[in-house]
């Protein structure tokens, strides 16, 4: 079960409930949530002088998300945005790019390194529109979406199909066909 961020309905909901005098257990119940999610959300916005106010959480909400997300690396309109997409349009992949960036060949612009990911991420992160597309053609691959690197299953030392040790054919233990004399007695060597 994941958590869901109140709403500004759910918190307008909250301050009327508040302003009627109902306990924070009523509230969760019209919610359908947590009476502990009610308490923090009281505890967390309610100032000492005013009661809660609905718009006001929603105001600290959207500060402390900002705080806590770092500014992006490519913003489109900016002039490392504008670089990226000129590299790209000139056939160099996310990966040469970022190779350009990190050697400094740009001493006009101060940190301006970016990762390859990044690179597909601000390029994927565009609205759709004839920018997008342009960009994304521009890429070796070419697809119109993508799967982070970093997502999916390890599937490295896996054997497909693998029968287990323990199910092997009992003629193996005597060594008497050819390719059954892998490994000998221990302390011995071949037969």
């Amino acid at each position: 079960m994941s958590y869901q961020e109140l709403s500004i309905e759910e918190r307008i909901t909250i301050q009327f409930g508040q302003l009627q005098g109902l306990s924070q257990r009523a509230i969760a119940r019209m919610l359908n949530r947590s009476p502990s999610t009610i308490s923090r959300e009281l505890r967390r916005n309610a100032a000492f002088t005013s009661p809660y106010s609905a718009s006001q959480a929603q105001q600290r909400m959207r500060q402390r998300r900002t705080v806590c997300r770092p500014a992006r690396k490519l913003e489109p309109g900016t002039e490392l945005f504008d670089l990226v997409v000129y590299l790209l349009r000139q056939r160099f992949s996310p990966q040469q790019i970022a190779g350009k960036l990190r050697r400094m060949e740009f001493p006009k612009l101060e940190d301006v390194y970016v990762c390859r990911e990044t690179i597909y991420n601000a390029i994927y992160a565009l609205p759709v529109g004839e920018l997008r597309k342009e960009l994304i053609i521009c890429l070796r691959q070419g697809k119109t979406s993508r799967r982070p690197r970093s997502g999916g299953v390890d599937r490295r030392g896996q054997i497909p199909d693998l029968v287990s040790i323990h199910v092997r054919p009992p003629e193996v233990e005597d060594r008497l066909t050819p390719g059954h004399r892998c490994a000998g007695p221990v302390g011995g060597g071949p037969d």
